[in-house]
């Protein structure tokens, strides 16, 4: 992955990591804390969630996980896996809370949609939980066609998905 700027005056490098490496514990610790406070058991629990999936399912050639470095330091990041023929799913992405309202998640998103693209993905599937907004917010902004009714109470949804169309690799 190459280094490259985002809103800030500080250089920003997005690397790929294994789930296992020490750089991601932040993200995984930092969404560990947020899905308990936001959600508790309403899903069967943070630990259920975070474990729902092998970490090989992150890893070349059906998935990856970015990380975003600012001085060494993770500060974003995100994962893909193969969702089925054609589609990557998106998860975990997660900002560091004192590094919102910068424009990385939407650095890990661009990010993420390449290296899908460049493994073959022509189509990304995501869900977000009820009690995160914002994350509703950034899809939307992102050019992610919601799956479900906007105008319905989130919370008797559940998981929202959102799908969206990858350009071919240039």
């Amino acid at each position: 992955m190459t280094t490259t700027s985002a809103p800030s005056t500080n250089e920003l490098s997005i690397i790929s990591a294994a789930l296992e490496d020490p750089r991601t514990e932040p993200l995984l610790t930092g969404l560990t804390a947020e899905y308990t406070q936001r959600y508790g058991n309403f899903f069967g629990g943070t630990e259920q969630e975070m474990r729902r999936y092998p970490a090989a399912e992150f890893s070349a050639p059906t998935g990856g996980l970015l990380l975003v470095l600012e001085e060494g330091k993770t500060v974003a990041g995100g994962a893909f896996r193969r969702h089925h023929d054609g589609t990557a799913e998106f998860k975990r992405i997660w900002t560091h809370q004192d590094h919102r309202r910068r424009g990385l998640a939407r650095v890990v998103l661009r990010a993420l949609e390449s290296e899908a693209a460049a493994l073959g993905y022509r189509h990304v599937y995501l869900t977000t939980g009820p009690r995160q907004p914002e994350a509703v917010q950034l899809y939307l902004g992102t050019g992610y066609t919601p799956l479900f009714d906007l105008s319905a109470d989130f919370e008797t949804i559940g998981h929202l998905p959102f799908s969206k169309e990858l350009p071919a690799p240039a």
